[in-house]
């Protein structure tokens, strides 16, 4: 990653970054097919980061199966590292979640997840890079 900004990439940088996938998801807010993404079935422990900034974003303590094909988690690794934005397209009344370092397009947030938050955080795996723990 270069010292730049990302939230001062141009989109021909962006395109340079993120593979087409990528791009269509976290700068177009695309959402990829269910249970198609890498990581809606991982239960290995770790960090999800941004794809197109790398800042942490969730912890495998809070994924969980929504069962909805998408990974899921009740929380994200602090509130200050996503951003929650109305989304009504489509016809429905949802909230979008971005990542606030570069705003890159994550998912959606449903008031239908477990305790403790009773949050789903609904996130696109190819907009996360998973950060293996230690052993």
């Amino acid at each position: 990653m270069d010292a730049k900004d990302p939230k001062q990439l141009t989109e021909a940088e962006w395109r340079e970054r993120l593979t087409p996938e990528q791009f269509h998801v976290a700068r177009q807010a695309g959402t990829e097919a269910p249970f198609s993404g890498e990581f809606h079935a991982t239960t290995d422990t770790g960090i999800y980061r941004c794809v197109g900034c790398k800042t942490e974003l969730f912890r495998s303590d809070t994924k969980f199966d929504a069962g909805c094909g998408w990974p899921s988690f009740f929380a994200p690794a602090e509130l200050a590292t996503v951003t929650e934005h109305e989304d009504n397209a489509h016809g429905m009344r949802r909230v979008e979640v971005r990542c606030a370092a570069c705003e890159a397009h994550l998912g959606h947030v449903f008031p239908d997840g477990p305790k403790p938050t009773g949050q789903r955080y609904c996130i696109n795996s190819v907009v996360l890079t998973f950060e293996p723990a230690p052993e």
